[in-house]
């Protein structure tokens, strides 16, 4: 007992001496320092986006974090981009080339929320810190940003309602869910539901593979085949870019004027919300949630708190109480296209009212 005794003994003074030797090699005073911390402003970030089919991660989401890290970093962090093109193998590959590369922390906007689960783990196992961006990423992620998820799924359902007014207990109407890989999508359809079910009839429901256009328009053709072209009320598409293979599908049925709903205002989607193609779309403002993203990046790569940024707490099945923002979105229809997405600076009304879309804007004096 006496030798144990004695032997612990020594082993807590190595360790406090070693201690001692750390903080005195960093400059400290005793205090708590990391080497991320002692890196400053000179710190590594990785990037990856999922996709690049979807306009919103290339013109919007990239330039605005990449922005937001260089003013937050004196223009000194160093950031290293992939898109995935919607390959969730390919990914796989970047997380490890970010590895390699040793990225101070990663920003990860996940093609398939629970196959990244194991890419994630690697990279914290690596002394990396993972963001979750957008999509809740499985695995021990130390951050996460998105919308609302749940309640974009209700804003998309009350507004279609809203639309169909004193008809949607008679209505039938299509629903064209995301795909499964994303947990997004999940909570769109679970929001979705909770609007619509009890209010009007769901003739045929989809979960439409890789959040595709093209599968979306198959998806629309085989409903319109088995519920006929005339018993079509309404569609709840979960975004824009699956309402405009939805959107072409119901026109070459010679189905027109019926509410389809939409998400992510692109620009092609406010165009023909214009044009009463398709009736809305949700506008999540970008730029709080990419800042969000790179203000919490940044803060961990330093070793700081994020207590000042994240506001609010998201559990997954692997993570719990995960420091989160989360943004609030707006229904956008053709009365506040100024409103939104003109005065956020989004698109200029240039931009919008090109060609056949003019006449449009003029009507609704958007110039």
């Amino acid at each position: 007992m006496r030798r144990a005794a004695v032997a612990i003994a020594s082993s807590a003074l190595a360790v406090s001496l070693a201690a001692c030797g750390s903080a005195k090699e960093s400059g400290g005073d005793g205090g708590e320092a990391t080497g991320s911390a002692a890196k400053g402003d000179n710190i590594k970030v990785g990037l990856l986006l999922p996709e690049n089919k979807t306009a919103r991660y290339e013109k919007f989401d990239r330039p605005l974090i990449e922005g937001k890290i260089k003013e937050l970093t004196d223009n000194k962090a160093q950031i290293q981009y992939n898109n995935a093109r919607q390959d969730a193998s390919l990914q796989a590959q970047q997380v490890d080339t970010m590895i390699t590369s040793k990225v101070d922390v990663l920003i990860l906007d996940a093609v398939d929320a629970k196959a990244i689960k194991n890419s994630v783990q690697k990279a914290v196992d690596a002394g990396i810190k993972v963001v979750a961006y957008d999509r809740l990423a499985e695995g021990p992620i130390s951050a996460y940003t998105s919308f609302d998820n749940v309640e974009v799924g209700r804003t998309q359902g009350k507004a279609l309602l809203e639309q169909l007014g004193d008809k949607a207990k008679d209505s039938q109407i299509v629903m064209m869910n995301g795909s499964v890989t994303d947990p997004n999508a999940a909570q769109f359809k679970k929001g979705a539901h909770e609007a619509l079910d009890g209010k009007v009839k769901i003739g045929k429901e989809y979960d439409t593979k890789e959040w595709s256009p093209d599968n979306a328009n198959a998806n629309m053709e085989a409903a319109i085949s088995a519920l006929g072209k005339g018993k079509i009320d309404g569609v709840y598409s979960a975004n824009d870019g699956m309402a405009g293979g939805i959107i072409t599908a119901l026109k070459a049925a010679g189905i027109g004027d019926i509410p389809v709903t939409g998400q992510d205002a692109e620009l092609a989607a406010v165009q023909r919300i214009i044009a009463g193609e398709q009736f809305m779309s949700v506008y999540k403002p970008y730029a709080p949630e990419a800042e969000a993203a790179a203000e919490m990046a940044v803060a961990l790569a330093k070793g700081e708190d994020l207590g000042s940024i994240a506001k609010d707490k998201v559990s997954s099945d692997s993570a719990k109480d995960v420091p989160s923002v989360l943004v609030p979105v707006t229904s956008l229809t053709k009365d506040n296209v100024k409103d939104t997405v003109i005065k956020d600076g989004v698109y200029t009304a240039a931009e919008i009212c090109t060609g056949k879309y003019k006449s449009a804007c003029d009507k609704l004096g958007i110039k």
